[in-house]
């Protein structure tokens, strides 16, 4: 039987793991991080590196996006899945 002190650090780097998880199947917006909720406008703005923007940070910039799409809420889980269409 593990000891409590062994026990805390195996439930931390499972708690670790599954942040990491988390954060690695989300989108983010390019200017502020924030995830996007679902429903909301994001902006995909061309470039060196395609990049998406929430809505809110839509207005800090001045050339127009490439292409606007509402979130849609993925229905494998409750992470937010951004479907940009192909022109």
């Amino acid at each position: 039987m593990p000891s409590l002190k062994e026990m805390s650090r195996f439930e931390r780097v499972l708690l670790q793991r599954s942040i990491g998880a988390l954060e690695a199947d989300r989108t983010c917006c390019a200017d502020c991080g924030r995830t996007p909720l679902a429903g909301e406008l994001v902006h995909l703005y061309d470039g060196r590196r395609p990049r998406l923007v929430c809505e809110l940070c839509r207005s800090l910039r001045r050339e127009l996006p490439v292409a606007s799409q509402p979130v849609r809420q993925s229905t494998r889980s409750s992470a937010i899945r951004i479907r940009v269409r192909a022109a």
